[in-house]
């Protein structure tokens, strides 16, 4: 098994583009905790392999404290195999790391930070409702890299009334603090989210596509003349600095999610836990399913293929294809993307379709273009 993912489901405030399952209230925490320990024992007893990867999302994973961050990941090691070269990332919020926090988190297992900067520039936050200002992401930064090699930032871009100046300024400042590893998202627009209602009231006006490819490119050129690797769309890194955690996600390795509303893959099916803190704490304490299932078809698992691999550096393999769907999947594929060649989006290089730079930002609509709809197989 490639990785367990802890979801943490509390926040000090919604963001307003997030949809992620949190809450504010931190009253249930200990509950919480100790339903996804009862979690972590029962998957156990199910899911075997050894364990690669730690990832604590959420949320915002940083609000425990030291003591529930350790129990969570020992009762993991005590109950899971786990490798010699483990990578356990801790989300956070520049706001929670001071320097005391990350001199307690450096006495753990953690060895790897995902710090949740968004933006360097105080009106992007503001207008995301981020509880923390560019100060403290800068003091963050440089705090964190006196006890983190392995230190990544988070970024967004397509920001309303951000310009091409704005991003660039972003963008210099990740590369300037020599962050091994930098995601960067689009914004986009969630349902039941606050920018949602914003933009449809006219009150928030997002970018055209048009200038937030314009930003993509930016980076993606930026970025890679720095010596960092675009191994998936919205993931860069120094070489050996790839997220072990995301590249088994985009590789399809197995893994389990532990907490309210995360998703688990063994290959053969996907489970998700229930999407509220007290529902899965009654559900677990009184023994009872705590997660709804779904058995991938053959067609459903070409579909993630296709989506998973445009997505990134290792692409689609054609020779992967007939071997593991059979020739009606592969001829699908061919016919399907030969528009593609043509309109210099993707490429083929040893018989693997990857993306060009025109591609890559536009690389889920024409994985979507890709699929098979409506077979039984």
């Amino acid at each position: 098994m490639a990785g367990i993912y802890i979801h943490i489901p509390f926040c000090k405030q919604a963001c307003h583009y997030c949809n992620f399952h949190f809450s504010t209230s931190l009253k249930n925490k200990n509950d919480i905790i100790e339903a996804m320990l009862k979690e972590i024992y029962i998957r156990s007893k199910v899911y075997n392999g050894i364990v690669e990867t730690i990832y604590f999302g959420g949320g915002t994973p940083s609000l425990l404290d030291i003591d529930e961050i350790s129990k969570l990941i020992e009762t993991v090691f005590k109950n899971f195999k786990t490798s010699s070269c483990l990578e356990i990332t801790l989300e956070a919020n520049p706001d929670d790391l001071s320097e005391l926090k990350l001199k307690e988190l450096s006495t753990t297992k953690i060895n790897r930070l995902s710090i949740g900067v968004q933006s360097f520039v105080d009106n992007d936050l503001k207008m995301m409702n981020r509880a923390h200002k560019s100060n403290d992401s800068k003091k963050c930064i440089e705090t964190a890299k006196n006890y983190y090699d392995n230190i990544s930032i988070d970024l967004i871009y397509g920001i309303p009334n951000a310009d091409l100046k704005n991003w660039e300024y972003n963008l210099d400042l990740a590369i300037e603090y020599n962050t091994n590893h930098i995601s960067a998202y689009a914004l986009t627009v969630e349902p039941n989210t606050v920018l949602e209602k914003h933009v449809q009231k006219g009150s928030v006006k997002l970018l055209n596509e048009e200038i937030v490819f314009d930003q993509y490119k930016l980076m993606f050129n930026k970025l890679t003349s720095c010596n960092y690797i675009n191994y998936e769309l919205s993931s860069f890194a120094k070489e050996g600095y790839f997220s072990n955690n995301n590249s088994g996600y985009w590789l399809r390795k197995n893994y389990l999610g532990i907490g309210p509303s995360a998703h688990s893959y063994d290959g053969v099916s996907r489970t998700w836990n229930i999407s509220n803190n007290n529902l899965y704490v009654k559900a677990l304490n009184s023994n009872k399913i705590f997660f709804e299932s779904e058995k991938l078809t053959k067609t459903d698992k070409y579909n993630e293929y296709i989506m998973t691999g445009l997505r990134t550096i290792w692409g689609v393999s054609k020779d992967y294809l007939k071997d593991n769907f059979g020739y009606k999947f592969e001829k699908h594929f061919t016919e399907k993307s030969e528009k593609y060649f043509d309109s210099n989006h993707l490429i083929q290089k040893n018989n693997v379709v990857t993306t060009t730079i025109n591609g890559k930002f536009l690389s889920d609509r024409i994985a979507s273009d890709l699929f098979i709809i409506n077979s039984k197989s």
